[in-house]
């Protein structure tokens, strides 16, 4: 089973991340952060990847340290699941309408970690949540998972779907990524040797 569990503990937070890729998309997030919550159910549930997360921060100071710490905790339990990645698809891309939102996500799994994030938002909050903070989350996601991620807003007047149509997007994309590829027969995606 491709599965990890990885625990961070530092002075602003306590995060357990349990990931199997090859799951059903059944989760269980307990952040303290209610809009955070929902946003990685949908990771979950849209790329079929189990998540069992639960981080305690200082939700007094602020969301951030909660929401990067998951995130940074996410891409290096994503990275102890695909160990050495043979066999994999590699690539993932997904362009996803959700009402008034379309948001296209490519990615790469590339070891080579970076983040192209077009995405505006029309209001600073979504209720509390900081829409700053989606960007911070797979920025945290991307340089610790190794993803080249390109996030693009397509269309989008309502900063709730906006947000949850790039979730989704991003997880549709790394179900198609992490998927096994019959045809490579555990070798690797790359002429490189190694990824």
């Amino acid at each position: 089973m491709r599965s990890a569990t990885i625990t961070r503990k530092t002075a602003e937070t306590s995060v357990s991340v349990m990931l199997e890729l090859d799951g059903t998309g059944s989760y269980k997030n307990e952040t303290g952060v209610g809009f955070f919550d929902h946003m990685l159910d949908q990771l979950s549930r849209h790329s079929l990847i189990d998540l069992n997360i639960s981080t305690q921060g200082d939700l007094h100071i602020d969301d951030h340290h909660t929401v990067e710490d998951t995130g940074i905790a996410i891409g290096q339990a994503l990275v102890k699941a695909l160990g050495d990645k043979r066999g994999i698809r590699r690539y993932g891309h997904f362009n996803l309408a959700m009402d008034d939102a379309q948001v296209a996500c490519a990615l790469d799994l590339s070891g080579r970690p970076f983040l192209v994030w077009n995405v505006d938002f029309p209001s600073e909050k979504i209720g509390t949540f900081d829409t700053e903070l989606v960007r911070e989350f797979f920025q945290a996601i991307a340089t610790h998972g190794g993803i080249t991620l390109h996030v693009d807003r397509l269309h989008g007047i309502n900063s709730h779907h906006i947000a949850e149509a790039a979730f989704k997007a991003v997880a549709r994309a790394l179900r198609m990524a992490v998927e096994t590829d019959p045809r490579l027969e555990g070798q690797l995606p790359s002429t490189k040797g190694a990824l």
